[in-house]
C-alpha cells in the first residue's frame, strides 16, 4: 500500500526520480525550499554547505577558498547522485545553480543518471535577501557568516535561468509563491 507522501510524489513528479537543483541569491530561501523538496518519500537531500562546513572547517573565509572547495565536492557529488537517482531516490542538490556553467553541470548530471530534472529559480529582489542575511547572521546558526560586500560580489555572478537553456524551470517569488 502506498503512503500518503509516496502518493504526493508519485502525483507530483510522475513516479520518476527527479534531480532537483536551485538558484538564487544568498539568502533567498534555497535551504529552506531544498528542505521542504527532500521532505517528500523516496528523495534525498545533498547540501553544500553541511559538505563544506564539515570537510573544510574554519577553511573558508574568501570567494577563492569557497571556489576551491566547492569544486572539490563537485567532483566527488555526481557518482553519489546517479547512484541514487539510478535506485529511482529523487536528489535535491542544494547547491547554487546560479551560473549557466553549473545549471550545465547539473543537467548533464540528470542525463547521465537518466532521470528528469527541475531547476527550482528564487527570484528574490536584493533588498529582501540582505534582511534575511543581516537576521540569519545576527542568529548565527548558519555555518558561514557572510558580509554584505561579499554579498555584492557573489551576487554579481548570478545569472537568472533563461528559455534558451532548456530547463524545466519553475520560478517562486519573494514569498515562496510558484509563479504562473
Amino acid at each position: 500500500m502506498q503512503t500518503a507522501k509516496k502518493k504526493e510524489h508519485d502525483a507530483a513528479w510522475g513516479g520518476v526520480a527527479i534531480l532537483h537543483m536551485v538558484c538564487g541569491k544568498i539568502d533567498s530561501g534555497k535551504s529552506t525550499l531544498t528542505t521542504t523538496l527532500a521532505s517528500v518519500e523516496r528523495t534525498k537531500l545533498i547540501s553544500e554547505d553541511v559538505w563544506m562546513s564539515s570537510l573544510y572547517p574554519g577553511e573558508i573565509s574568501s570567494l577563492e577558498d569557497y571556489v576551491r572547495c566547492a569544486g572539490r565536492i563537485r567532483n566527488v557529488i555526481p557518482g553519489h547522485a546517479c547512484s541514487l537517482l539510478s535506485a529511482g531516490v529523487s536528489v535535491v542538490l542544494d547547491f547554487p545553480f546560479n551560473t549557466v556553467a553549473s545549471r550545465a553541470w547539473g543537467y548533464a548530471l540528470s542525463q547521465s543518471a537518466g532521470c528528469g530534472h527541475r531547476l527550482h529559480h528564487l527570484d528574490v529582489s536584493d533588498e529582501v535577501c540582505k534582511a534575511r542575511l543581516r537576521a540569519r547572521n545576527a542568529r548565527g546558526e548558519h555555518p558561514f557568516q557572510t558580509s554584505e560586500a561579499q554579498f555584492e560580489q557573489i551576487t554579481s555572478y548570478f545569472v537568472p535561468p533563461e528559455p534558451a537553456e532548456r530547463l524545466n524551470i519553475v520560478t517562486y517569488d519573494e514569498a515562496g509563491a510558484v509563479r504562473q
